[in-house]
């Protein structure tokens, strides 16, 4: 009986990974990077608004990765290199000192859900029932809604002063707004 060996291709992401993390040898992490290009590239233009700037980027992380994989517990490749390749691109723009441009809309879309919950005919009586679904919250998102709202804090600086994950203040507040919205109308 002859075996075969399965063509590379054939891999799923987390083969290829834990192949590249037994062996070492960069045709199963280039293999899984090359799938990745076009995402990577485009992340990339998003971000550095240059085509060769971009496909530098691409090439760059790639030699980055190589040697330093096997470092990270990855459990989903696709989240993990979208990120990695962000947080590349924006440490490119920091170090060339270029303005990262923000998406202010994002805020104001927030902050106008907050104040839709607080409209309405009574509003000192609307404010009392909000201080006391506040208080009603788990702490994380109480903590996040607090610092967004009314200390007018970004994301990232919510992230750094209370050592949450960026992703997960997102959540909090997400969450948070749901919640307060549930309390406030089931209380109307």
């Amino acid at each position: 009986m002859q075996f075969f060996k399965k063509n590379k291709s054939a891999y799923t992401d987390e083969e290829l990974l834990e192949k590249y993390n037994l062996t070492h040898r960069s045709e199963y992490f280039g293999e899984l990077y090359h799938r990745y290009i076009p995402l990577l590239y485009g992340v990339c233009l998003k971000y550095l608004q240059n085509k060769e700037k971009a496909e530098d980027a691409v090439m760059q992380l790639f030699e980055d990765l190589l040697p330093k994989i096997s470092n990270y517990e990855i459990k989903s490749f696709k989240t993990w290199i979208y990120t990695v390749a962000k947080n590349h691109c924006l440490q490119v723009l920091r170090k060339n000192e270029k303005e990262v441009l923000v998406d202010f809309n994002v805020q104001f879309v927030e902050f106008a859900d907050i104040a839709h919950l607080l409209s309405g005919d009574n509003d000192d009586e609307r404010l009392a029932k909000l201080g006391k679904c506040l208080e009603k919250l788990p702490e994380v998102q109480r903590i996040s809604i607090n610092n967004f709202f009314m200390e007018e804090m970004s994301y990232a600086d919510i992230a750094k002063a209370t050592g949450f994950q960026l992703k997960s203040v997102k959540s909090y507040i997400q969450n948070g707004k749901r919640n307060l919205k549930n309390c406030i109308e089931n209380h109307a």
